[in-house]
Order: C-alpha cells, then structure tokens, then sequence
C-alpha cells in the first residue's frame, strides 16, 4: 500500500512521506481539484472529510442511521493506528483515542474528533476501519455545521464518475470507475470486487482512506485503498489483478478503491456492528481464510 502514510510501519511512513511531498500539494496548503464535475454532477467538496495522521477519511451515515446516534469514520484498515491487520485478521469493539481533523466545505479544519473505539477493522477481503465516536451526528452538525457523508448501499457501476476526496492532502480527484476485479492481490492480502479507477485518479501516499463519492447521487461508494506503482506483480505497493480463471494482470500507475455497500449490512439500530445480520458479508473474527486465497 502506496496510499497510506502508515504511522505504525516507519518504512512504510518514510516511503509514503517522500511520495506524497514529491511534486505534490504539502498539507496544508490550499484545496486542489483535479477536473472540473460535470454540469449535472452532485457538487463534492471536503465537508464531512476528515484528515488524520498518517491517512484520510470520512464522517460517514449509514442508511439506518439517527441523529443522535454515535458517529462513525471510514477510512482503510491499513491506516489503523496499531498497524495493519495480518491476512485473516479481524479487529472488533477494541478501544481507541484516536483523533481526526474535521473539514469543511473549503478544507478548513473545524474540529477535532476524537474516537472511542474501533468498531471494526481488516484488511481481509476488503480494506476498511470503522471508528465510533464520542459524540453524535446531531452533535457534530449543531456545533460545526457538518453533515456526514451518506453510504450508499447498492453496488456501483462500470463507468460511474466519482471523487476521490483527500483529507489528508486537501485534494480531490476526478475519474470513472473503469471496472471491477474479482481479486486483487498484494503481499500477503486479497481484496474482492475491487473497484479500478481510470487513470485520472492518480492518487498518492496519504490519499488512504479517502471517501470514493458517486458525482451523480453524492453518496460514498468505496475508500480509495491501493495503486500499482512500479509493475511489480503482486507485491507491496504493487497489486495485481486476479480473474475468475486465476488470470493475473498488472497495471502499472492504476490505483484502487474496497467498495462499501457491505458495510451498511453489518450494523444494527445505534450504529452497532452485528456481523450476524443476515445479508451481513463482512469477514469475521476467527474466521480462516480460503485455501489458496493468499497465493
């Protein structure tokens, strides 16, 4: 993974630094938009973003969330502050301190979100950390004005135009989704239906986590994750596609996101994570994974 700035791998923090400050916006300095949106585009911009240390990420609201529930962040699960999960590792309901800058329409820092744990993280199958907070939606939109971010709960389309939203560098990109990967594999991981984007979403180290937003309806449909950098095949920082048939292809310079629909089906009335809810596919603790999957 190129995309994080991993705090927990110092070599990982030291490549991800260099990538993102080379030739790139620093952070901090003024929001960058890559393409201009459609004339009949939703408009995206950073409200409901969030930058955290060595990633990004978003204030997201589940289809059945209240207002006054707890809120939630999305970002990878390589991003977690304890280290990347191992291949078939789950993490639930673990206790966490950890804090995320909250922006505002114009990247502005308005607040400082602090968690209280981490509802759910892996790295297997998918690449996603959920954090509860200690404070509501309500909460959030009476004191700064900020809505969350809508999941959505369907599956995306070949060809859907989207942003990629980055907290962390204040940087929007603007592309398609260019098709799904039945695997993609990288060092020890394996993700499934993998979103691929178009080459226009040349995302960078510290674009980790960031919210994938559908132009057309404005709902989050992924977290950018992954991008090949070098052609290697199958290698960290250079993932390779896996199809149905065992085919493996490498594209060198295309970045990928972990889809999120599933997330919606895995928690219950309260923002509570219930992996037993039928429909529910997220992986679970203790949970093996497939024989082969990894090779």
């Amino acid at each position: 993974m190129r995309r994080p700035l991993v705090s927990a791998l110092a070599t990982l923090l030291l490549t991800g630094a260099t990538l993102a400050g080379a030739g790139t916006a620093q952070a901090g300095a003024a929001p960058q938009q890559q393409e201009k949106a459609g004339a009949t585009s939703k408009a995206v911009d950073f409200a409901g973003t969030v930058a955290l240390s060595n990633c990004s990420g978003s204030l997201i609201r589940l289809p059945g969330s209240a207002d006054n529930d707890p809120a939630l962040v999305l970002t990878n699960g390589h991003c977690l502050e304890s280290g990347m999960p191992g291949a078939g590792e789950v993490i639930t309901d673990q206790p966490s301190s950890r804090t995320f800058g909250l922006l505002n329409s114009t990247a502005g820092k308005v607040a400082t979100l602090r968690a209280v744990k981490v509802s759910y993280a892996t790295m297997t199958d998918t690449d996603i950390t959920v954090y509860e907070l200690n404070t509501t939606y309500a909460k959030i939109k009476q004191q700064y004005g900020i809505s969350a971010l809508a999941l959505s709960a369907d599956h995306p389309a070949a060809g859907t135009p989207i942003k990629v939203v980055s907290g962390y560098w204040k940087r929007i990109y603007s592309c398609n989704i260019d098709g799904f990967v039945p695997q993609l594999r990288e060092a020890d991981w394996t993700w499934k239906d993998s979103a691929r984007y178009t080459p226009a979403c040349n995302t960078i180290g510290g674009t980790s986590g960031s919210p994938v937003v559908d132009v057309n309806t404005g709902k989050v449909v992924a977290v950018n994750n992954t991008g090949n950098e070098s052609g290697e095949r199958c290698t960290m920082n250079n993932p390779c596609e896996v199809d149905a048939n065992g085919n493996v292809t490498v594209r060198r310079g295309i970045n990928y996101a972990q889809q999120t629909y599933g997330i919606a089906k895995c928690f219950a009335a309260g923002n509570k994570l219930d992996l037993g809810l039928p429909g529910c596919e997220l992986p679970k603790p203790g949970e093996e994974e497939e024989e082969g999957a990894l090779r």
